[in-house]
C-alpha cells in the first residue's frame, strides 16, 4: 500500500470528497465569512461609543451630522441590535451547512469503504482483522465529523478575522499594527510544530483503537467457547493488555497536546502588551484618540485571540488525519479483477462443470491442487470425500471465484467461469453449509435474504418445502421472530432448514451441499435430507461430506487425498474396489471396530490416524439405512 502518512496528502484527498457538494461548501464558506464580519463589528462600535462619550459633540458621529448625543447612542444601540442579529443568523446558516456537509461526506466515505471491502479479493481479505476493519468503517469515519463540522469553519474564520482586523489596524495605527502582528509568525510556527509532532502519535492511537476493536470482536463472537473453556480470566488479561497500550498511546498525545494552548497564549500576550503599552503612550501624547485606542485594545483580542483556536483545530486536524489515513489506506487496497464479464442468466445454465488442469495454492510453493482435472455432468450429483486438507472446500471456493487458480481453469457449460460477470455466476450457485450464517433479524428476513421483494407467500412456501414451516410457526412470533445474531436462538438443524428455504427461493441451477448434516442428530438429519431431496431435483449437485451415508446415492463419488482424486465411482463400485472408501464405509457403519482398526493397513495408502479421525466424527457412527 502507498504511504499515506503525510497529513497534507490525506487532507487534500479528504477535500476531494467535498467536490460533489460544491454549492454547499461555497455557501457554507460565505456564511462563515459573513458571520466573522459581523462578529468583529461590535468592537468597532465600542470604539465609536467611547468616542461619543469622550468627544461628545465633536465625535465621529457628530461629524456625520448626528449632533444629538442621545440620538448617537440610540443609533449605536440599533446598529448593535442589527449586527448581533446578523451574526447569529449567519452562525445558524453556517452551522447548518457545515454539519449537513459533514454528514454527507461521512456517509459517502462509509459507503465507499464498505463497498470497497466487499470487492477486495478473498486472499487479501483473509489477512485483515475484522475488528480493525469495523473500527475503520465505523469509528474512524465518525472521527471526521468534528473536523468537518467545525474545524474547516474555524480555519476560515481565523484567516478572515486576522485579515479584517489586520487591515483595520493598518488603517488606524500602522505603527501599532506591526507590533500587534509580530507574534503571528510565532503562533503559526508553534501550531505547525505541534502538528508535525502530534501526527504520528494520533495515528498510533487509532491503530491501538483498532487493536481493541479486534480483541473485543474476537471475545464477543467466541463467548460460548470462552465460557466452555473457563477462559474468562485469560480474555480479560488480553483485553487489559491492549487497553493499556491504547491508554499509553493516548497519554503520549495528552502530554504534548497540553503544551499547545499555553505556548500559543504566551505568544498572544506579547502582541497584546505591545498594543496596550505602546498604544497607551501614543494616546497620552495625543497621537491617538481615546476612541481609537479603546477600539485597538478590543481589536487586539479579535486579531490574536482567535489564534488560540489553532490549538483545538490542530488537535482535531491531527485526529482527523490519523483516521483519514487509515480510511484511505483501506481504500487503496487493490481490488480483485472482477470487472464486467459475460452475462449469465441462471435459467440458461445447464450445469456442466469441468475442472481442467487446475493448479492452486493459498501460499506460494504450497499447492493444494496441481494439474487437477475432473468433470461433473449437468443434472448429476457428484460427491467429494476425503481427509481434512485434501482440498474439498478449496474446490468450492474456486468455483465461487473467491480465489482464482494459478493455472488451469474451471469451465461452466464450456466457458471459463473467469469470463462471467461474477455476481451472475454466484447467483447461479446455491450453498447449504455446515457453517450456517444467519443475520440478526426475523426468520422471514433471513429466508428472503437478500431479496427484499420476496412475498410472504413465497417465504412460507419455501419454508414448507424445506420442512421448516412447523417449527417456525411454533416460534413466539412465527415468521416475525427475531433469531439473534448468527441465529443463535435456533438449533443447528433449524438454521440448516432456514438456509435450505433461502436456497429454494434463490432457485440456483447448481447446488453445493457442504457437510450440510454433519452436526445434527439422526432425526434432524432425516428431516434435512427430505428437504434436500426436493431442493436437488433437476440441478447439478456437489456434495462435500465426511459422513458417507449422505453421499451413497450420488452418481459419482470422488475420494480426494492431498489435492488428487485417488478413487472414483458409484457407492457400489467403490465398495467393490475394497479401497479407501470401502474401508471408511465399514468403519462408519460399524463393520470394523474403531478401537481395533489399524489405520496404516486399512487401504494400503497409509492414512495417518489423526486424518482418519476427521472422517470418523462421533456423530457419524450410525448405519446409513
Amino acid at each position: 500500500m502507498p504511504d499515506l502518512g503525510k497529513p497534507a496528502h490525506s487532507f487534500f484527498r479528504l477535500l476531494s470528497y467535498l467536490r460533489p457538494y460544491k454549492g454547499d461548501y461555497l455557501s457554507a464558506t460565505l456564511y462563515s465569512i459573513l458571520n466573522k464580519l459581523f462578529d468583529v463589528a461590535p468592537e468597532i462600535l465600542i470604539g465609536v461609543a467611547i468616542d461619543v462619550v469622550v468627544q461628545q459633540k465633536n465625535s465621529w458621529l457628530a461629524k456625520l451630522g448626528i449632533e444629538n448625543l442621545s440620538h448617537q447612542l440610540i443609533l449605536l444601540g440599533l446598529l448593535s441590535l442589527i449586527i448581533w442579529g446578523m451574526e447569529s443568523f449567519f452562525e445558524y446558516l453556517y452551522f447548518l451547512k457545515w454539519r449537513n456537509l459533514a454528514q454527507n461526506v461521512e456517509h459517502k466515505l462509509r459507503i465507499d469503504t464498505a463497498e470497497h471491502l466487499q470487492k477486495i479479493d478473498q486472499n487479501t481479505f483473509d489477512e485483515l482483522r475484522t475488528g480493525n476493519l469495523i473500527s475503520i468503517v465505523n469509528e474512524d469515519v465518525n472521527q471526521l465529523e468534528t473536523f468537518l463540522e467545525n474545524g474547516i469553519n474555524k480555519l476560515i474564520q481565523i484567516f478572515f478575522s486576522t485579515l479584517i482586523v489586520g487591515l483595520i489596524f493598518f488603517v488606524l495605527a500602522p505603527q501599532i499594527a506591526l507590533l500587534a502582528i509580530l507574534p503571528i509568525p510565532l503562533i503559526l510556527g508553534g501550531a505547525f510544530f505541534f502538528q508535525s509532532k502530534l501526527a504520528p502519535k494520533f495515528l498510533a492511537v487509532r491503530e491501538r483503537a483498532g487493536a481493541i476493536s479486534s480483541r473485543l470482536m474476537s471475545t464477543l463472537t467466541g463467548m460460548l467457547t470462552i465460557k466452555a473453556l473457563a477462559a474468562e480470566k485469560f480474555e480479560i488479561e488480553e483485553i487489559t493488555q491492549v487497553s493499556e497500550e491504547y491508554k499509553q498511546a493516548n497519554q503520549n498525545v495528552i502530554r504534548l497536546n497540553a503544551l499547545v494552548t499555553p505556548v500559543i497564549r504566551t505568544a498572544i500576550l506579547i502582541g497584546f502588551l505591545a498594543t496596550l503599552i505602546y498604544g497607551g503612550l501614543m494616546t497620552l501624547e495625543g497621537a491617538l484618540s481615546v476612541g481609537i485606542y479603546g477600539m485597538l485594545i478590543f481589536l487586539t483580542q479579535r486579531l490574536l485571540w482567535p489564534l488560540t483556536m489553532l490549538a483545538e483545530v490542530t488537535v482535531n486536524f491531527q485526529k482527523t488525519m490519523a483516521s483519514t489515513t487509515r480510511i484511505l489506506d483501506l481504500l487503496d487496497i487493490p481490488l480483485s479483477d472482477q470487472g464486467k464479464g459475460l452475462p449469465l442468466r441462471k435459467e440458461q445454465v445447464a450445469g456442466a462443470i469441468h475442472f481442467k488442469d487446475l493448479t492452486f495454492g493459498y501460499e506460494t510453493g504450497h499447492p493444494v491442487f496441481c494439474n487437477f482435472s475432473t468433470s461433473i455432468e449437468p443434472g448429476s450429483t457428484a460427491a467429494f470425500v476425503g481427509t481434512t486438507g485434501s482440498g474439498k472446500s478449496t474446490l468450492l471456493k474456486l468455483l465461487f471465484r473467491f480465489y482464482s487458480p494459478e493455472s488451469g481453469s474451471i469451465e461452466l457449460d464450456g466457458t471459463n467461469i473467469e469470463k462471467f460477470e461474477v455476481h451472475d455466476l454466484r447467483r447461479a450457485i446455491g450453498l447449504v453449509s455446515q457453517d450456517v450464517y444467519l443475520f440478526h433479524g426475523t426468520v422471514a428476513e433471513n429466508i428472503a435474504y437478500p431479496d427484499r421483494n420476496t412475498s410472504r407467500e413465497q417465504i412460507i412456501s419455501a419454508a414448507k418445502q424445506a420442512e421448516a414451516h412447523d417449527f417456525i410457526a411454533a416460534l413466539p412470533q412465527g415468521y416475525d421472530t427475531l433469531i439473534g445474531e448468527r441465529g443463535l436462538k435456533l438449533s443447528g438443524g433449524q438454521r440448516q432448514r432456514i438456509t435450505i428455504a433461502r436456497e429454494i427461493i434463490k432457485n440456483p441451477p447448481i447446488l453445493i451441499l457442504d457437510e450440510a448434516t454433519s452436526a445434527v442428530d439422526n432425526e434432524t438429519e432425516l428431516a434435512i435430507q427430505h428437504s434436500v431431496e426436493k431442493l436437488t431435483k433437476g440441478r447439478t449437485v456437489i456434495l462435500i461430506a465426511h459422513r458417507l451415508s449422505t453421499v451413497r446415492n450420488a452418481d459419482v463419488i470422488h475420494v480426494l487425498e492431498r489435492g488428487k482424486i485417488v478413487e472414483s465411482g458409484s457407492h457400489e463400485e467403490l465398495i467393490a474396489n475394497e479401497g479407501i472408501y470401502a474401508s471408511l464405509w465399514r468403519l462408519q457403519t460399524g463393520e470394523i471396530s474403531r478401537d481395533s482398526r489399524q489405520p496404516a493397513s486399512l487401504n494400503g495408502r497409509g492414512i495417518p490416524e489423526g486424518e482418519l479421525d476427521t472422517l470418523l466424527p462421533s456423530t457419524s457412527l450410525t448405519h446409513p439405512e
